[in-house]
């Protein structure tokens, strides 16, 4: 009998992944990551990877989908459906239950309804039209789009330009098909209340900063990797080489990183808010319960 595809959800600093590491180790599993920057090795602090998570009493559990490219490299979500649907096939094949867990909503939609999101091509003469406008003329031509997106597409100017791109080139095609199936999936989602939240992200953002979150990022650039392409990523990577470019200082990298961080957890929950009007049911667990009782609540969620 196959096994059921298990969905953690939750916003940045919920402890999404010790959970869904524990659930593994109960269930027999391996997680598949949905975290849009994990992909990327060398990025290592600014993602939170922590891959020591993966090990539970010295026993390892298997991973997919991080450290899978170079810092740089182009990848669409196209190119994320059809690599989780390969990790998905080779959990299935050995018999284990697969675990998607991650913080990017629409790479957890994407796959699991199924969208049609095919690689879409660069279009000189769009991102020539687009160059020069602010983001919030980019983010209001964006919602003219009917398509899905993710709120996070309008971190940066280049990246609001990708993501109307995209709309543009699917809502040129009017293809119905879609290239994977849609997947039945218990979805788990960690609440955690706002405060608290707010405090675990900024000490998170704290020991990040003191684990050598600047040194990563100066290693990254040493490495070669423009100074464009990390802003592109936002977040850590986005205020830091922005610091280190001598655009603002570090107070003002610090302080303008906490309210983007907890803006973007806001933006998560809104998205999984969305997801369940848009008819994917989510089962809230308190992130603040001890491990043992979170899983149980977990257990009573999953055919047995």
């Amino acid at each position: 009998m196959q096994k059921q595809l298990v969905t953690v959800v939750g916003p940045t600093a919920s402890g999404k992944t010790s959970f869904a590491v524990r659930l593994a180790q109960t269930l027999g599993g391996e997680i598949i990551s949905a975290d849009s920057r994990q992909i990327y090795r060398g990025m290592d602090i600014g993602t939170g990877k922590d891959l020591s998570e993966y090990t539970v009493n010295d026993v390892p559990i298997p991973y997919h989908l991080i450290d899978i490219r170079d810092a740089g490299d182009k990848y669409t979500l196209f190119d994320y459906q059809h690599d989780f649907h390969t990790a998905l096939q080779d959990i299935l094949s050995r018999n284990k239950r697969p675990i998607l867990c991650g913080g990017t909503g629409l790479y957890i939609e994407s796959v699991l309804k199924g969208y049609h999101l095919p690689d879409v091509p660069a279009n000189p003469a769009l991102r020539e039209s687009l160059e020069g406008k602010s983001l919030q003329e980019l983010t209001e031509i964006l919602q003219n789009y009917r398509r899905l997106h993710n709120t996070t597409d309008t971190d940066t100017a280049k990246r609001a330009i990708r993501a109307i791109e995209i709309a543009h080139f699917q809502a040129q095609q009017r293809v119905s098909a879609t290239g994977f199936p849609s997947l039945e999936s218990v979805i788990l989602g960690l609440h955690i209340d706002r405060e608290l939240r707010r405090e675990k992200i900024t000490a998170r953002l704290k020991a990040r900063l003191q684990e050598g979150m600047i040194d990563e990022v100066k290693r990254l650039l040493g490495s070669g990797l423009a100074a464009d392409d990390l802003i592109y990523y936002g977040l850590e990577y986005k205020y830091v080489t922005l610091h280190l470019l001598g655009t603002i200082s570090y107070e003002e990298m610090y302080r303008q990183l906490e309210i983007a961080i907890h803006q973007f957890a806001k933006r998560q929950m809104t998205w999984f808010r969305g997801m369940e009007r848009r008819g994917i049911p989510i089962h809230w667990i308190d992130a603040s319960l001890p491990m043992e009782e979170k899983v149980a609540a977990a257990l009573s969620y999953l055919d047995k």
